[in-house]
């Protein structure tokens, strides 16, 4: 009889541990080929600092999960920490939204081949991406040009350089601005805004603010935009 006292009192300690144990409603998961033993970071941008969220360490297995809360879709950070091996390829940003979201892929080029699936933002944070990091390097090589002409006294080239750039730069703004209006019911639309758009037309940052659906406008980013919008208005 005292056995049997003990199993229905074992199954309400277990039962109450399941209780106690906090629910989350992200959870990162995935793997790295070839990434058997080190670290890997869960980090986002607080202010101006990266934090760590959590970490998990590598120990013969490629395999690794994060769970947390988000209350509202946030760009996080994979960081992988190689030891002793150098390497520029240490960080992945995905664009976290509630849910399951995994991630797949190797040591050797962890940025380049990653494959991320389980959120329409950073599918959408992809495709912005591709067609940015394009115009970003064409806008560094019309820089190098303007250096060189400088550099080598070739100075009745500036201005036609500096008009090549300023219109690429346009073109940059209008691609970004076009993206975050056709996405407006997406929280990657008011990050865009905010990164991409900082020192554009303060018209345009306002549109795009106005545009957002109401759960965009009360997510992460869409209270970060209204605030600097305003700021923006009472500095002009």
């Amino acid at each position: 009889m005292k056995h049997l006292f003990y199993v229905p009192a074992l199954l309400l300690v277990l039962m109450s541990c399941k209780e106690d144990k906090p629910e989350t409603n992200t959870h990162i998961i995935g793997s790295i080929e070839g990434f058997s033993a080190g670290t890997v970071y869960l980090q986002k941008m607080n202010d101006t600092i990266m934090q760590t969220i959590d970490s998990v360490k590598m120990m013969g297995d490629s395999k690794f999960q994060f769970d947390f809360d988000l209350e509202s879709p946030e760009l996080v950070y994979l960081t992988i920490d190689r030891g002793v091996t150098k390497s520029v390829d240490n960080s992945l940003p995905i664009f976290a939204e509630q849910g399951t979201i995994n991630v797949n892929t190797d040591l050797d080029y962890f940025y380049a081949n990653a494959k991320v699936s389980g959120s329409e933002n950073h599918a959408l944070f992809e495709q912005f991406q591709k067609v940015n990091t394009k115009f970003k390097s064409e806008l560094l090589q019309i820089s190098k040009e303007k250096f060189d002409a400088i550099r080598f006294k070739r100075l009745q080239d500036v201005d036609s350089i500096e008009n090549k750039y300023n219109q690429k730069l346009k073109r940059k703004y209008l691609y970004a601005i076009n993206f975050a209006l056709v996405h407006k019911s997406h929280e990657v639309a008011p990050y865009i805004a905010l990164s991409e758009l900082s020192n554009a037309n303060i018209k345009y940052l306002d549109t795009i603010q106005k545009s957002v659906t109401p759960k965009v406008a009360q997510s992460k980013y869409g209270k970060l935009l209204s605030t600097f919008v305003e700021e923006l208005k009472k500095e002009n």
